[in-house]
């Protein structure tokens, strides 16, 4: 059997997005819902918390999932807000989801277990659910329900990339078998909206499932970069900062020792 050792010097990237897509419920289906269990008669929306592959199928009507991620991802825990019955749900089999009904937003943990070969710790992330449209400032506004169902269906969705480093020979070459799909070049459906994309805002408008592109991709990296340049600076004036305190304090104790 081959010995299982890290390959050196290399870096494998998986795109992954992660999010929840939400739809009003219509007034037979709250109907329904509240005959079904009267604790969820107040329950006015139907919503996916999901962490998938990052590229989207074609012609598909949820945002990525594209790939199978099983590979390389063992499980995907979901903290939910207290109020729901078994708040944290393990999903161990794709798809990485959970779909519940409810009326409130609230911060959801999401905690991404790798497969055992890879020998990586567990990441973990925040998503706020969103149940409501977007808007620029990014405060929830509570249409009509007769608009809000109209509108179609919201979405919020984060582009991330798993990064495993110098990992094992074996685990490598079961990445190798799990190959993303690339992004497609260009825009061919709406962009999912972040507030530090305000142009986007018109895209969640069309009624149309989100789709992310690799010029989305090369935004971010360089947001990232630019945050990354932006703290290096700040850390570099700082420590110049407290050197020259540094020098003021140890003059001002020589001052007081000649006293």
């Amino acid at each position: 059997m081959a010995d299982r050792v890290r390959v050196r010097g290399i870096a494998i990237h998986r795109p992954l997005v992660y999010g929840n897509s939400a739809v009003v419920l219509t007034p037979k289906e709250r109907e329904a819902l509240a005959a079904a269990d009267p604790s969820k008669k107040e329950h006015t929306h139907r919503w996916t918390v999901a962490v998938r592959g990052a590229a989207s199928a074609p012609d598909s009507d949820i945002v990525g999932g594209a790939d199978d991620i099983s590979g390389y991802i063992k499980k995907v825990a979901f903290k939910l807000h207290e109020t729901y019955a078994n708040p944290n749900r393990t999903i161990d089999t794709p798809p990485f989801e959970v779909t519940e009904t409810g009326w409130g937003e609230f911060d959801i943990l999401i905690r991404i277990t790798f497969v055992q070969d890879s020998g990586e710790k567990a990441a973990s992330v925040y998503h706020h659910l969103k149940l409501h449209p977007w808007t620029a400032s990014g405060e929830p506004e509570i249409p009509p329900i007769e608009e809000a169902i109209k509108m179609g269906p919201v979405h919020s969705w984060q582009y991330d990339e798993i990064v495993f480093n110098e990992p094992f020979n074996t685990f490598l070459e079961t990445l190798k078998q799990y190959m993303p799909t690339p992004l497609p070049k260009m825009k061919r459906r709406p962009v999912p909206f972040h507030i530090a994309n305000p142009a986007s805002l018109d895209d969640t408008k069309t009624g149309t499932t989100p789709e992310f592109n690799q010029e989305m991709e090369k935004e971010e990296a360089e947001k990232l970069d630019k945050a990354k340049a932006t703290l290096l600076a700040e850390t570099e004036k700082c420590r110049t900062l407290l050197a020259t305190r540094e020098k003021e304090l140890q003059l001002l104790r020589k001052k007081a020792g000649e006293l």
